[in-house]
């Protein structure tokens, strides 16, 4: 059983020292139980190599507290903690289903949490009209990213990113889509662990993304391909996470 947590009294990072600092390592999730309305408790975890306790609550997908989490992050320069532990502001909380924890739980402590506001990539009601993305079209291409070791899409991210995709090709009538899927297969010591995925996932998460396409778009022409090499690409929504950014698919349109 994984118990990589400490107690309340968990040191937080120095923020004038830590800022822009990026941060990876595994442990146990722990919820803190705050109450600034719904969806206000706290997700934290803290690095079993320097002790330090981080807010990893703005992940896209969230912890299970019955698994550990990788947590890859950047350090925040905001000076707030409304949770009890430095702020990571881009970051990403990976579940290890082949690592089960002690579910641990906090009290609110004073810590106020934070007030639920819809994500910043937040799909608006199928009710609205979208705007048609505006021309000239030609050769582009839309990325969707993964948790580590997974092929299934992220609610409130992946969905996000596959819409915006399909409203650009339904607009533009590209005559194929090529899909193409990577995974990080080089492995990296985390926390003294040799992490790596395996270089199947690449060809899965094509399948996973030109199933959705074929739903989505019927009658358009898709083919899918896999990447293994571990490549990086600098696109705005991996929010500066190198590592998030191996782990993708590429939808590439065609004309």
């Amino acid at each position: 059983m994984f118990r990589f947590f400490l107690t309340a009294a968990a040191l937080v990072a120095p923020l004038s020292a830590a800022a822009a600092e990026t941060v990876r390592f595994i442990a146990c999730p722990i919820y803190r139980d705050t109450d600034s309305g719904k969806k206000s408790g706290c997700w934290l975890s803290d690095d079993p190599a320097t002790g330090l306790r981080y807010d990893v609550s703005l992940s896209p997908h969230k912890p299970d507290w019955n698994y550990a989490v990788m947590v890859e992050g950047i350090v925040s320069a905001a000076p707030s903690t409304p949770c009890g532990g430095t702020v990571l502001d881009a970051v990403r909380t990976s579940r290890l289903y082949d690592t089960p924890c002690t579910r641990h739980m906090l009290p609110a402590e004073g810590f106020p949490g934070r007030r639920f506001v819809l994500p910043k990539r937040n799909i608006t009601p199928s009710s609205v009209a979208r705007p048609v993305p505006p021309g000239p079209y030609a050769e582009r291409v839309f990325p969707v990213y993964f948790e580590f070791g997974n092929d299934f899409l992220v609610y409130q991210y992946s969905d996000y990113l596959i819409e915006q995709a399909s409203n650009w090709i339904n607009a533009a009538h590209p005559k194929k889509l090529i899909v193409t899927g990577f995974a990080a297969t080089q492995p990296e010591v985390i926390s003294g662990r040799s992490m790596a995925e395996p270089a199947d996932l690449a060809a899965l998460r094509a399948e996973t993304i030109a199933e959705t396409l074929r739903r989505l778009m019927p009658g358009m022409a898709i083919e899918t391909a896999a990447d293994t090499s571990g490549s990086e690409t600098a696109d705005k929504d991996a929010d500066r996470l190198p590592s998030q950014s191996r782990r993708r698919v590429e939808i590439r349109a065609l004309f």
